[in-house]
């Protein structure tokens, strides 16, 4: 019979003989139960409806493509119902049930007795949306109440036991063994969801009748149990006994050591008493209902302990080869501190009388292994010598002050270098959402300070037994956790201002870009409200430390301010119809933007930016003479480089207020006052010539007389001739406009090049 019900041996996911699907008398799935004998099936007792007189037991696993249905009945002394202590807490939900006819002995298994903290376990259940049986997997963690029940912790939300799962054998996932059943699957009122089950031990406990169906030894050598003897009031020790339960509840101590020397007979039956009352399976039901008759604290859970070895006469490899088999490790082959080491295991360990086994140092140091992977030890010493001084070396004052040394440096880095960071942040820029952390950095220096006092101390001897008085130094593990604490804020708002910092320097340079922009749209004008926005969201992005939202907001009303800006007086539409926010009929508007339809504006200008001089600005098609030459109502021609900027003239050869419009027959025009007539043989200063590819932007190309700009002297790249007449002048840097503003850059057609439409 394999364990597992040849579970390992075929395939661990494979449905196990001995998973029993149980319905009730109406037929429904009630939960599910395992085979241990050819008539025995172990289920929780609430899974037993005591009012039938039949239930039945099918078993999916069986041999074949049936499914054999079994009626059972319960055994009426083999049933134990969950009952709540005083404190509430469960105990019990066992029960047997006999069926009328024996299955094969092949298909049941055995339980067996497995240290099971951290242990990944899996469970096979019949909910009801897979009432054929489904496996569940989980991780076995803490110890739950006075029973010693386990928590059992799902591998994925999904995987919580939930109905149809009650009375499932919960199998190692290592080993295949069943190490217990599943109880329940809850859900308090917070919605937190827990599964849970009674481990081997408890079980056995509850039904001593089951010890002959269960292998593995068991948790606690028989020189360690309790006596008779052991209950007598003057026999117990109670400041003993409350140190004792304290760590067997784990108190946050990681190792303790006693001295109980041979003859003390209260403090051996102290230590028995402890030891057997932590022990799942050798503790009563006497002494769970009477722990409050007990002295208050003196009165551990069960399961305090995962193993209790009796070290007089025995050797550290034996020991080791005991703590191995407690936990399940495979290859005994192996030496079996190796194994412990690969396993890394951690268990809750009790040993006595360390300085009398064959080889105590070897001992030690086997345990050290044990202490450096993380498990606890309680280690019990019959005298005060020089074994129980290199323990005390070794496994409790050395490893503290290791502790306690890392605890200070991890500090120091919190108060020091990380604290250093935050300032630094906080200097730069004001939080935002971030909770104070001045208290939790008072809290760390104070712990820093504690731990710097401490650290030159002497360790305390405790009544002359060689044990450390409760609270005489820090409490490493509170500082531990304050460390976990306060570093972890710390962290996370330095990169919260980081972040802050980050959109700062952003805001920064997009400040700095629109900027650009709006002093190129206005060609040397002032705009004093578009000033005053950006110098206010200036002055906020250099303050320290800056106000991160407060800088947005003033970034973010500049930045909409010139976008409105320049859609009314910026670049055009990307259609290339004049001015993006010019009026629908084509007027353009006072400052002289062009129309959107091309029309030159009612002052005779055209479109501001690229379409022509700044501020004497042509309309946009070929209506006029194409490089200032155009003709008034008397036919007489513009002024060189006095026109429309596309060659369009006004209707009568009016200029504008700037004084670069020209006179009413055109021929005494005045020069465009700030170079936008013909400059120097140029055109228009800053490039604003025609748009599309009716004479050169910058040149001279010719107006109605048919003479051409020369080739490559036009537009915005110098690409663009007029008629290939030979007298145009080349643009001045070889570009439209000066800056870009010629088509160049989009501001014109959208490519950036002289001709728009290539009309």
């Amino acid at each position: 019979m394999a364990a597992g019900g040849g579970g390992p041996a075929v395939s661990p996911m494979a449905t196990p003989s001995w998973a029993v699907r149980i319905r009730g008398a109406d037929g429904e799935i009630a939960g599910a139960g395992i085979l241990l004998t050819p008539q025995w099936v172990l289920t929780c007792a609430h899974v037993v409806d005591r009012t039938a007189d039949v239930m039945t037991a099918e078993f999916v696993g069986a041999v074949g493509h049936g499914v054999p249905a079994v009626p059972a009945r319960l055994e009426r002394d083999a049933y134990v119902p969950e009952t709540l202590d005083a404190d509430g807490d469960p105990s019990g939900d066992v029960a047997l049930l006999r069926l009328e006819r024996p299955r094969p002995a092949e298909e049941t298994v055995r339980l067996h007795r497995l240290s099971a903290p951290n242990r990944e376990v899996r469970m096979y259940g019949f909910p009801y949306e897979h009432n054929g049986g489904i496996w569940f997997r989980a991780t076995a963690v803490g110890v739950c109440g006075r029973d010693g029940q386990v928590q059992l912790i799902p591998a994925s939300p999904g995987e919580l036991a939930s109905p149809g799962c009650s009375g499932a054998g919960v199998a190692d996932s290592d080993t295949g063994e069943v190490i217990g059943m599943v109880l329940s699957g809850q859900e308090d009122r917070h919605g937190n969801r827990f599964s849970f089950m009674s481990p081997v031990e408890t079980i056995v406990r509850h039904l001593p009748r089951l010890d002959p169906v269960t292998t593995g030894p068991s948790a606690v050598d028989p020189q360690l149990r309790s006596t008779a003897d052991d209950i007598l009031p003057e026999l117990l020790d109670r400041p003993f006994a409350q140190r004792l339960a304290a760590w067997l509840r784990d108190d946050g101590s990681q190792v303790k050591i006693s001295v109980v020397r041979h003859g003390d007979a209260a403090r051996e039956a102290t230590l028995r008493r402890a030891i057997t009352l932590a022990d799942r399976e050798l503790r009563t039901p006497v002494s769970v209902d009477r722990a409050s008759l007990d002295p208050p604290g003196t009165v551990p859970s069960a399961g305090g302990h995962d193993l209790a070895v009796y070290a007089e006469g025995r050797t550290s490899a034996g020991i080791a080869e005991r703590i191995a088999e407690r936990l399940g490790l495979p290859h005994p082959e192996e030496a079996p501190l190796e194994r412990i080491r690969a396993a890394r295991a951690i268990l809750n360990l009790v040993v006595v009388g360390v300085d009398e086994a064959v080889d105590p140092l070897g001992v030690l140091d086997l345990l050290d292994v044990l202490r450096a992977d993380g498990s606890r030890l309680l280690l019990v010493l019959r005298t005060a010598g020089d074994c129980h001084r290199r323990a005390r070396e070794q496994l409790l004052t050395g490893p503290e002050r290791g502790r306690r040394a890392r605890l200070v440096e991890r500090l120091k880095e919190i108060t020091g270098p990380l604290a250093e960071d935050l300032r630094e942040r906080l200097a730069a820029v004001a939080p935002q959402g971030l909770r104070p952390l001045d208290s939790d950095l008072v809290a760390a220096h104070a712990a820093l300070a504690d731990l710097l006092r401490a650290a030159g101390a002497a360790d305390h001897d405790g009544e002359g037994q060689g044990e450390a008085l409760p609270g005489p130094g820090p409490d490493l593990a509170r500082y531990e956790r304050l460390a976990d604490r306060v570093e972890g804020r710390l962290t996370a708002g330095v990169a919260a201002l980081d972040r802050l910092r980050d959109r700062r320097d952003e805001l920064a340079g997009r400040l700095r870009s629109y900027q650009v922009i709006h002093q190129h749209s206005l060609r040397g004008e002032e705009d004093p409200a578009v000033d005053g926005l950006y110098l206010r969201a200036h002055t906020l992005l250099r303050a320290r430390p800056c106000d991160v939202r407060a800088a947005e907001a003033a970034v973010d009303a500049y930045t909409g301010r010139v976008d409105g800006h320049a859609g009314a007086t910026g670049p055009v539409a990307r259609d290339g119809h004049g001015a993006r926010d010019g009026h629908e009929d084509g007027y353009g508007s006072g400052d002289g933007r062009g129309a959107r339809d091309g029309d030159s504006g009612e002052d005779g200008r055209g479109a501001r930016d690229a379409y022509g001089a700044r501020d004497v600005h042509g309309a946009r098609d070929v209506h006029g003479a194409r490089d200032g030459h155009g003709r008034g109502d008397d036919g007489r021609g513009a002024r060189p480089g006095h026109g429309t900027g596309d060659g369009q003239g006004t209707g009568d050869g009016q200029g504008t207020g700037d004084g670069q419009g020209t006179g009413v027959g055109g021929g005494g025009g005045q020069r465009a006052g700030d170079g936008y007539g013909d400059r120097d043989g140029y055109g228009a200063r800053d490039g604003y010539g025609a748009r599309d590819v009716h004479g050169a932007r910058d040149g001279h190309g010719r107006g109605d007389d048919g003479r051409g700009a020369r080739p490559d002297r036009g537009t915005g790249d110098g690409r663009v001739a007029g008629d290939g007449g030979g007298d145009g002048h080349r643009a001045r840097d070889g570009y439209g406009a000066r800056d870009g503003y010629g088509a160049r850059e989009g501001y014109g057609l959208r490519d950036g090049y002289g001709g728009g439409d290539a009309s």
